[in-house]
């Protein structure tokens, strides 16, 4: 099982660092000006680590960066390192997009009132295949060209590994230094987020609440083993991973730690979500 990084590992890959960076305003607005290619004139953090839950055992969803500008429109900007196939990443926007909505559209309100949303995931691997740096969807028409769905909505999907095909060389610079690559420090704004990492890992708080998270991390996986012992062989090690997942989700923690707890799939956390809802 992999084993959790220190405090001093930690890079923009990690959602926990990263979330803390994008808590710089300027940095925030300034990446999301360079991913979709607009201007924002401001951006408000309605809450910060965005949590969202409909009803209990539901499946809830903690965000990485959450945001809102001074036109009302939302972003929310995730890390996405662990791999997964197209169709699971696809319908985890597709989820976060209905909760997200569910939050903003209150008892009674028109859907007219629905505010524009982007879904940003920043991948570190190619989530399909085509060797793009930038993957943009909007629903369009099937039989008729030009024609779109004006439902307010785009999911966008950045790939670290085609960096260096970005028309935008500032983006360019950000993807590489995502992508664990020193030469896209050379540009201005990558700089500033690099300076934004080496500002955040010194503040005494902000490691103190990474400890405290490692610590729990361990100490399931420390239950996972001693549970595996007590239990012999009258228990598979599917079965143990199961339960390991069940107490993890039901305490809030990410699918992204989770992930790295329990080296699962992601179709299988996935299952894990579902038989918990029933």
């Amino acid at each position: 099982m992999e084993r959790i990084k220190t405090f001093e590992e930690l890079t923009i890959r990690d959602n926990f660092l990263f979330e803390r960076v994008m808590r710089n305003k300027r940095l925030c607005r300034m990446l999301i000006e360079k991913i979709l290619g607009i201007r924002v004139k401001e951006i408000t953090y309605p809450s910060i680590e965005k949590t969202i839950n409909i009803r209990l055992l539901s499946r809830g969803i903690r965000l990485d960066v959450y945001v809102e500008d001074d036109k009302g429109h939302i972003y929310n900007i995730e890390m996405q390192c662990s791999y997964e196939k197209q169709i699971s990443i696809a319908k985890r926007a597709r989820y976060y997009e209905a909760l997200i909505d569910n939050e903003l559209l209150e008892k009674g309100q028109p859907y007219e009132t629905l505010n524009q949303t982007y879904i940003i995931f920043i991948c570190t691997f190619d989530p399909f295949h085509k060797e793009l740096p930038k993957y943009t969807f909007n629903a369009c028409c099937k039989e008729v060209a030009g024609l779109q769905l004006e439902k307010e909505q785009q999911e966008i999907f950045l790939n670290s590994t085609a960096a260096d095909a970005a028309r935008d060389p500032s983006l360019a610079a950000f993807l590489r230094y995502v992508d664990g690559k020193a030469d896209g420090i050379r540009d201005e704004f990558t700089r500033e987020v690099d300076r934004e990492v080496t500002k955040v890992k010194r503040i005494d708080k902000v490691r103190r609440e990474y400890m405290l998270l490692s610590d729990e991390l361990k100490r399931f996986k420390e239950a996972g083993r001693e549970e595996g012992r007590a239990e012999g062989r009258s228990e598979g090690i599917e079965e143990k991973m199961i339960r390991t997942m069940q107490k993890m989700i039901l305490s809030g923690f990410t699918d992204e730690q989770i992930l790295e707890v329990t080296e699962c799939t992601p179709d299988e956390l996935q299952a894990c979500h579902e038989k918990l809802k029933k």
